[in-house]
């Protein structure tokens, strides 16, 4: 989690999670069980599955990717299925199973596009994240869009975590962290997180790593101001190019 630049409270959250799984024999000596149903929210590129990432290392657990639309069928009772071998598998093996693109899954009930099909693939998926796991493995569940979600899931969880865009003191962390090898003595740090406004975490790593990248072509063992700023404002620009072609 050293390595995860998030909000304090998030990390505090999560930090909970991590004890609490650390701690779970002691807790079911107890009667109580860790919490293990996590829903992450928030827009692309925020670290959500970069946190699944850091819950699976600091917990010394494999992490499992369930590609929702590898899963979802047009033949009935097919999904369910798929997704009873998936939940069977994790009370078999202990592990982090994070789901990506949830929505695809758990959108409302009721919406006016959805099929019967999909209101019992997702009455399958919440029958099956309640049953209790031996393993006390963790089902992550991983959404840009939680509007879309049916609002029984939320009752469902044990934790429901809302990933937001940097601050701006965590723009400065996020570049500083992904600067090495470069020096960086000379910054100006206040264009460098103005020109990083609004940009998703995942955008600034890449960004930041650009600038890396062409100054270890250009030989040099420092990064300036002017380097990060023009990856930034690439970035900038490439979010309004495909916000644009989106609208028309």
């Amino acid at each position: 989690m050293k390595d995860v630049v998030l909000a304090p409270k998030l990390v505090e959250r999560i930090d909970d999670v991590v004890l609490q799984q650390r701690k779970r024999e002691w807790l079911r000596e107890h009667g109580r069980v860790p919490g293990r149903r996590l829903l992450f929210v928030g827009p692309p590129g925020s670290g959500k599955t970069m946190s699944a990432e850091a819950l699976a290392g600091e917990l010394h657990l494999p992490l499992y990717v369930i590609r929702l639309e590898g899963l979802i069928t047009r033949f009935m009772g097919d999904t369910a299925a798929k997704l009873r071998l998936v939940f069977d598998e994790s009370a078999k093996r202990r592990g982090v199973y994070l789901f990506d693109e949830f929505d695809a899954v758990g959108g409302h009930r009721t919406a006016p596009n959805d099929v019967a099909e999909m209101r019992r693939v997702l009455n399958s998926f919440l029958q099956f994240m309640e049953e209790d796991s031996a393993t006390d493995s963790l089902i992550v569940c991983a959404t840009n869009h939680p509007e879309l979600l049916d609002r029984a899931l939320l009752r469902r969880y044990d934790q429901v975590l809302e990933f937001e865009a940097p601050s701006r003191e965590q723009i400065r962390e996020i570049v500083t962290n992904h600067l090495r090898p470069m020096k960086a003595a000379r910054v100006v740090w206040t264009k460098v997180v103005e020109a990083a406004q609004h940009l998703s975490q995942s955008e600034i790593v890449r960004a930041t790593d650009d600038a890396v990248k062409s100054a270890i072509l250009a030989e040099r063992k420092s990064i300036s101001t002017d380097d990060l700023v023009k990856r930034l404002t690439e970035r900038q620009d490439m979010r309004v190019s495909f916000t644009e072609r989106r609208i028309t």
